[in-house]
Formats: C-alpha cells, structure tokens, sequence
C-alpha cells in the first residue's frame, strides 16, 4: 500500500502507538474513518464490535489485564453515548482508558449536521479529563495529554472528541516521548504511625485491592504480608496476589475476619458497600477497629469515616516502607499468631463445608455444581471473566484465582454486560491461557449479539451460563420485602446456546449435573467460541450480606 501524505488520523494513531496501544476497539462509523486510516498506515490492530459498550469494555479489560492503556474508537452522537457505561466502568475501577470520539464537522456546527451534540459534558463526572481537540495541527499534543492522564495515579479514563474536518486535514507528525510518571513517595511519618498501630493489634487483617495489581505492588504486598504474617483477604482484582492455598490467605474466614478485627489495613481499594463502607468490627463483644487506609493517590483516600491512620503514594514504595517502619516498631507476629491461626482454622472449616455442595447431585442443579466442576478444569493462568448477579457472586466465593491479574469483575459500578468486551480483551492480551466468560443468563441479554464479534476474529472463548429463568438478584429480595416480585422473570431454559451456534460458535444445553464436567471439557477443547448454557435451581439464592444500599 502507498504511503500517504500525513493527516490528523494517522497522527493521533501514532501517538497512541507510542504509548503502547496494539489494537483500537470500535464500531464503524464515518466521523472516525481518519482513525481506522491512520491504523491501517500505522499497522494497529482494528477490532471492531456489535455495539459500542462492548469496544470501551474491551478497552478497559486491555488497560486491566495489561497494565497500560486501552483505547476505544466510538463515532458521533449515539455512537459515543453508547459507549457511557464503559467509561463509566473505567472511571469506578481507576482503568487507563482512552476514548477517542468523532464530532459533527466544525465548518457545519450549530447548522444541524448529523449526530451533532457536544460529547464532552457527558463525560465530566465520570472521566478525569473530557474535552474537544483544538485542532489538526494540535492532536499529537492532545493525544498525548489524553494519555498521560489516563496513565497518572490515580489512573482513569479520559474522553476526548474531534472534528470530523479536523481529522480529515494535514497534521504534522509528531516525536512522541512518553515518560512514566514519577512515582509518588509515601510519607514516612504516615508509614511509621501505621507501623505502630500493626504493633499494638492482636487481630489485625491486611485488605489488597485492584489498584495493588494495577500499581505493580503485587511482589511487594506478598513479601510484607509473608514478612509480618498478616491474614490477607483480596478485593477485585487483588485475588491471587496470594494464591489459592496460601496459609495467609483468609477469604473464606471473611465474615469473622472482619467482624473481630481489631486493625483492618485496607490497600488499594476503596472503603464502598464492598467492604460495609469502612466499619469493621463490633461482632461477639469486640469493639470497633480501627481503619487504616492507603491509596496510589490522595485523592483516593476515604472522607466518610473517620481513619487511624492512612498514607498515599506508589504503592510498592508504600509496602516497602511499611516494612522498614514496622520493623522500627517492633512489630512481632507472635503477637497475633494466634488469630491468624484462628483465622486460618475457619478459612480451612469453611472450605471443607464447601465439598457437598460443590459437589451436589441435586437435580435441578445447584449452582455451586458449575463451580465444583470448573475448578477441576481450569488452569493456573486461566482468565476468568463474570459477569452476572447470583451466579456470579458464587463464583466469587469459589473461583480463587492462582496467579494475580486472572480476575475481572465490573467492579464496584456493578454495570452488567461487560463480558463479551471483557472477553474480547483476555483472548488478546492472554492468546495462550483459558479464558472463562461466567454469565447470568440476565447479564446474557446485554451483549450475547458479540459471539459474532469473537467468530469473525477468531477468538475462542469459553461462555458458561448460569441459567435460573429469572432476574436472581431481584425477585428473592423482592418477595422478601413485598410478598411477590415484578419485573423479575426471564425465559426458563432460554436457548442461549443456539444463539452461540447460529451466530457460528458452539453450544449446548446442560440440564443435568452430571453432564456439566463432559460439557465443560468439550467447550475448553472445541477452539471456537463455545457457550456451556447450564438450567440451574431457580429457587436458590445467593446468601448476600450486602446489596450496596
């Protein structure tokens, strides 16, 4: 192909190239045809999607899986408002995301063009920085500035539109020099204050969250969690930084863990509804404990409750320093040893009360079945993916990822649809390890359409469906509160997997729990995007402490 003289497309394509970008998601649209232009010209990966949410979906779990930034590609008007709810996602779970949008010519502004609208002011709560490109001669400039803010802790997404004139006209090209930011140096007088509260506690519980991953801290926070012998439970994507079978390792003690503590360090995560909003403690006659917090950035630190101790910046030299602080305090393990033992003894109970129900013959199926069998199957680097309400929590319950970075959830949004997206980005970014899309069959309904997505890309992908015939999340607490439930019903065994099947992947139904392991097998060796479509129990319900009001 010819080499073209350089436009603003091929610009802002290579900016972003630059900055470590392989493949742009989008859906086609003719305001960005200077984008795909500039792809082709600067030999980047064009994925495009059947709906605009799954591309900045997929742009997120590529900033997720792979710690630097994705980029979504969405057209004018509702091509950009479709793309809302994945840049919404970004923002709550702190993913690097650049979205790049078309705009309605500026030489027809304010005369009526197609798709005219001012994109920006949908952005403004929910981005770090949302704004129009000043021009063609600028976008290098603007690109750049998308990306290092979407990279700076605290990292997020970034929305910036352009004219549609403005791409289509000469830009000169541009040396890019993409600087990491300066890592932020905790305070050592924060450090050594919390040190001193690890040493006055008898049942202290370290919290690791996403943004420990997303920092690289994971070595950091595993070496001081082993070093001092602190009971660890993981939030998002923190799982597996102490892989399944750690000694330290409490998740399953979860609920005694946090309600006898004494001192909860909680790293990397916001205090939300996830972790009761900050309050630990208070259960059996303990009093309540005290919170420590640590964030990448201060500007993650929680203001609704009142902290001990809290400390911001890098979140390795935070770890790093803490060592060094708790070990000028004197902090002794043995102190605490026997609530880790404690801890650990109900961690080990409540996995071994685990083995019936993991293992039940209950027809029609429990759904902790699926998992029983799942784990069976899976690999130390699978990537699993969920995306759905009941059937998604047991699996968050079940599923202990073995390796860090394994994990995706919508996060604290809580915003359904996400998986094809999600899965999308894992085929790419982990072309060799399984990949396990786990999906209400209400989460189904939002982005099924892209198994096309995955057959015509050739990426295969593991779709298993927990199939109950109803809204699970809804229509229990509904009859609780009212005595009857709208609004809440689904299809009972909806043929999901003959949509798998006629939009040219592989499918079954599994009404029987003992065809679920064989089903499950055959979708792991099929190579092609396979949905295991499971009839589970309709009237078993997630035990949920929290529903997040």
């Amino acid at each position: 192909m010819e080499s073209a003289a350089k436009h603003a497309g091929d610009v802002a394509v290579a900016v972003s190239k630059a900055y470590g970008v392989e493949t742009m998601f989008t859906l086609s649209g003719g305001h960005v045809f200077p984008l795909y232009d500039g792809a082709v010209h600067e030999g980047m990966r064009i994925l495009d999607v059947r709906h605009e949410q799954s591309a900045v979906f997929a742009a997120e779990a590529t900033a997720r899986l792979t710690r630097g930034p994705g980029l979504a590609v969405l057209t004018a008007g509702p091509g950009i408002t479709n793309g809302v709810s994945g840049v919404a996602t970004a923002h709550f779970n702190g993913s690097p995301v650049v979205v790049m949008g078309g705009r309605a010519p500026q030489s027809r502004w304010g005369s009526g063009a197609l798709q005219e609208m001012d994109h920006p002011p949908l952005f403004e709560s929910i981005s770090k920085l949302a704004f129009t490109g000043s021009g063609a001669e600028t976008i290098g400039q603007d690109v750049e500035m998308a990306f290092r803010t979407a990279l700076a802790p605290h990292r997020g997404p970034v929305f910036v539109d352009f004219y549609m004139d403005h791409l289509f006209a000469p830009s000169p090209a541009r040396d890019t020099e993409t600087l990491s930011p300066s890592p932020l140096e905790p305070d050592t007088d924060a450090l050594a204050d919390i040190a001193k509260l690890i040493a006055a506690a008898e049942r202290p519980v370290l919290v690791l969250g996403s943004d420990v991953w997303m920092d690289r801290a994971e070595e950091a926070a595993r070496d001081f969690a082993e070093e001092y012998r602190l009971p660890v439970i993981p939030n998002g994507q923190g799982r597996g930084i102490l892989p399944a079978g750690h000694e330290l390792l409490v998740t399953r003690a979860r609920g005694r863990a946090f309600g006898q503590a004494d001192l909860v360090i909680v790293v990397g995560t916001p205090l939300d509804f996830r972790l009761g909003y900050g309050w630990f403690g208070g259960k059996d006659g303990a009093p309540l404990a005290k919170v420590v917090h640590i964030a990448d950035a201060a500007s993650q630190l929680a203001t609704h409750v009142g902290l001990a101790g809290s400390a911001a910046g890098d979140l390795s030299l935070t770890f790093w320093g803490l060592a060094a602080a708790c070990s000028t305090a004197g902090v002794d393990p043995k102190a605490y040893a026997p609530w880790v033992a404690t801890l650990a003894e109900a961690s080990a109970a409540a996995i071994a009360g685990d083995a019936e129900l993991l293992a039940s013959d209950a027809d029609p199926i429990h759904p902790m079945r699926i998992y029983g069998e799942l784990g069976k199957i899976l690999a130390d680097d699978a990537v699993v993916i969920g995306d759905g309400g009941d059937f998604v929590s047991y699996a968050g319950k079940y599923v202990e990822p073995r390796n860090p970075g394994n994990w995706l959830d919508p996060g604290p949004y809580g915003c359904l649809g996400t998986g094809l997206g999600y899965s999308i980005a894992a085929r790419l970014a982990r072309p060799s390890s399984q990949v396990a899309l786990l999906l209400g069959d209400g989460a189904a309904g939002f982005s099924l359409m892209d198994v096309d997505t995955l057959v015509r890309h050739r990426l295969p992908v593991v779709m298993i469906c927990g199939n109950n015939g109803m809204w699970g999340l809804e229509k229990h607490p509904m009859q609780l509160l009212y005595g009857y439930d709208v609004a809440a019903d689904l299809q009972p065994q909806c043929r999901y997997d003959q949509v798998v099947t006629a939009l040219g992947g592989g499918g079954e139904l599994v009404t029987s729990p003992s065809e679920i392991g064989p089903a499950l097998r055959r979708a792991f060796d099929s190579g092609v995007p396979y949905l295991v479509n499971i009839a589970t129990d309709p009237a078993v319900a997630y035990p949920r402490n929290t529903t997040g009001i």
